[in-house]
């Protein structure tokens, strides 16, 4: 008799699927295998890059929440609250006019820099981590981003050899004006979709030109004709890229729109055989393209200039945002061989466009001429010369003094969406335009024999050396209060409501912002940082005028004295109150003076009440 142990009736079959089931995924597992073979190369780049990013943004990561720009914080708590209000999307409450910041007339969020999708995709991370975090993640992801798009761009539409791609992508994503940006301007550096949108505009060239007229056997003239199912399909991606970079960063697409324009006039001229046959076409294309996206921007766009909050204006000083042009040859600062002191020819660390340094200039420049003749290096160089020109703004600038020289700028200054654009961030454009001319030197010398093969990107690599970023500088920040991180502002507004934070939020001290940006947005705010149309006859300004409460509040946390008070200076708290929508007032005990604060406080609105670490009063 056998001692074996009965095998259970359905044992086998089930055995059977787990082998038919490996089978299975089996082929896939191995097609997954050689992908990442086949893409080694280009997800090395990837990770390359976002350890690079990583590396430059790493003082934000110990601690998002408690860490900030050093060199910009209050556009850091300006883009914090931007994205907490945009994650709320994910809840059912969102609008393009929100009523979170500048009670009660809110804020035209079209006519802010937001990043909406941005802020939308991230809403997850947003609401389960904290906008710090997402901050944190959308800075480093918009270096490392940029700079693979370009690559993959270089190596696959030029087919250039990947050494040459990377190197081009490198600065297109860590350049000097890139790493300048990150300091809080998370729509300047999301420009991830540009080489999408440089492709799709050249894949709709390449379907609209029917090719070279030739005769048959029978003496008619005859030609492939235009390719109208990637002339449609090129239209529709290029609809869609350039919405999206609406909703993410305006002023990028407007650089990247008049960089291809210029390039565009450029290549026409120097390939005119090409602008006769493939004109017709491209033009149509571009309509299509043009009415597709109108079709989804079309009230967005309406919203933005003519909507409630709106402003159909600029309100930067052309003359005053305008390039040094001795900035050109100057390495950044936040480059290893820079220096503190050429600072002096920028208006803040937030735009270091223009500091390339000479050795970059001086390589690419002989990069364009040993290129040699191509249409490509043609138009590249002209758009590089007209866009760097912009830069300078309406009058040239030298080593910080005013010459008599006025600048390109003052013929298109004024126009309709250019005044909103800063002069010298058309110096962005050159980053892509020099890496493209080195890309076609560095590719056409790995393609030589002899010692350009070595020469060229040792050269190239020379260049670029001196412009390698260094970590961006941060600091400490104050912990927002337990009031607001425990959930005790409940006790004091209901969700939707306004809390009147003292003293209240400006531009220039925006930091109760950081309150809401806690909460989630989750209630709002008086007055605060934003663009809105309180300047003279309804012009752009920053911020809002200041109620008499909130003026007397501020002059108390500058200087520390107590104001008299009576019942004029009580009626009118009270009428600024019923103004502001507000729930309750609220004085934490960081707040600078906050013993004469809350002295000034209980004259105005009586005795106080105690919540974790805050004093109320309920108006």
């Amino acid at each position: 008799m056998s001692s074996a142990a009965p095998t259970a009736p359905d044992a086998a079959p089930d055995q059977a699927f787990r082998l038919a089931d490996q089978v299975n995924r089996r082929p896939r597992a191995v097609r997954l295998l050689a992908a990442v073979r086949r893409h080694r190369v280009d997800l090395l780049a990837a990770l390359v890059c976002a350890v690079l990013a990583g590396w430059v943004t790493h003082g934000l990561w110990p601690d998002p929440a408690g860490r900030t720009m050093a060199l910009n914080p209050e556009d850091q708590a300006l883009y914090e609250w931007f994205l907490a209000v945009d994650a709320r999307a994910l809840l059912g409450d969102f609008g393009l006019l929100t009523d979170r910041l500048n009670a009660p007339d809110g804020v035209n969020l079209m006519a802010n820099t937001t990043v909406i999708a941005l802020g939308i995709v991230f809403a997850p991370v947003t609401l389960l981590l904290g906008a710090p975090v997402t901050f944190a993640l959308i800075a480093a992801a918009n270096l490392a981003g940029t700079a693979f798009a370009w690559y993959l761009l270089f190596h696959r539409a030029l087919r250039a050899r990947r050494l040459a791609a990377a190197l081009g992508g490198g600065l297109c994503g860590f350049g000097p004006g890139m790493i300048s940006q990150t300091n809080s301007h998370l729509h300047m550096t999301a420009q991830w979709l540009v080489p999408v949108i440089v492709w799709l505009v050249v894949r709709l060239l390449r379907a609209s030109d029917p090719g070279p007229t030739t005769r048959d056997a029978a003496g008619r003239d005859r030609s492939p004709g235009p390719d109208r199912r990637r002339m449609l399909t090129s239209a529709a991606g290029l609809a869609a890229a350039v919405t999206a970079q609406v909703f993410i960063g305006e002023e990028v697409l407007f650089l990247a729109a008049v960089t291809l324009l210029v390039m565009a006039v450029s290549y026409a001229v120097a390939d005119r055989e090409l602008a006769r046959r493939a004109l017709p076409g491209f033009a149509a294309g571009l309509a299509v393209a043009a009415g597709l996206a109108l079709l989804v921007l079309g009230y967005p766009l309406w919203f933005q200039f003519a909507g409630p909050q709106g402003v159909a204006d600029g309100m930067f000083a052309p003359a005053y945002f305008s390039a040094d042009l001795s900035s050109w040859w100057t390495v950044s600062p936040l480059s290893v061989a820079g220096s503190d002191q050429s600072a002096r020819l920028t208006t803040g660390p937030a735009e270091y466009n223009t500091f390339l340094g000479w050795p970059l200039l001086l390589v690419a420049a002989v990069c364009a001429i040993w290129a040699g003749r191509r249409r490509l290096v043609f138009a590249c160089v002209v758009a590089g010369l007209v866009m760097g020109a912009l830069s300078l703004g309406p009058e040239v600038v030298l080593g910080g003094t005013k010459t008599a020289l006025p600048g390109p700028y003052r013929l298109i200054g004024g126009l309709p969406v250019v005044d909103g654009a800063l002069p010298m961030r058309f110096a962005l454009a050159l980053l892509p335009i020099i890496a493209t001319l080195l890309v076609l030197a560095v590719d056409r010398a790995l393609r030589s024999t002899g010692r350009t093969r070595r020469l060229v990107p040792l050269a190239v690599g020379a260049a670029l050396l001196p412009i390698f970023p260094t970590p961006l500088p941060t600091a400490d920040r104050p912990a927002v209060p337990e009031f607001v991180t425990g959930g005790h502002w409940r006790q004091c507004v209901r969700p939707g409501g306004v809390l009147v934070p003292v003293p209240l939020p400006t531009p220039k001290e925006p930091w109760p912002m950081r309150w809401a940006t806690a909460a989630d947005a989750a209630f709002g705010l008086p007055e605060g940082f934003f663009i809105g149309p309180y300047g003279r006859r309804g012009k752009a300004a920053m911020g809002t005028f200041k109620q008499p409460t909130s003026a007397l509040l501020a002059d108390v946390a500058r200087r520390g004295d107590q104001p008299a008070i009576g019942d004029e200076q009580r009626r009118q708290a009270a009428r600024d109150a019923d103004f502001w929508n507000a729930s309750c007032v609220a004085l934490t005990d960081d707040a600078p003076h906050a013993e004469s604060l809350r002295a000034t406080l209980e004259q105005l609105y009586g005795p106080a009440t105690r919540i974790a670490d805050a004093w109320i009063w309920r108006v």
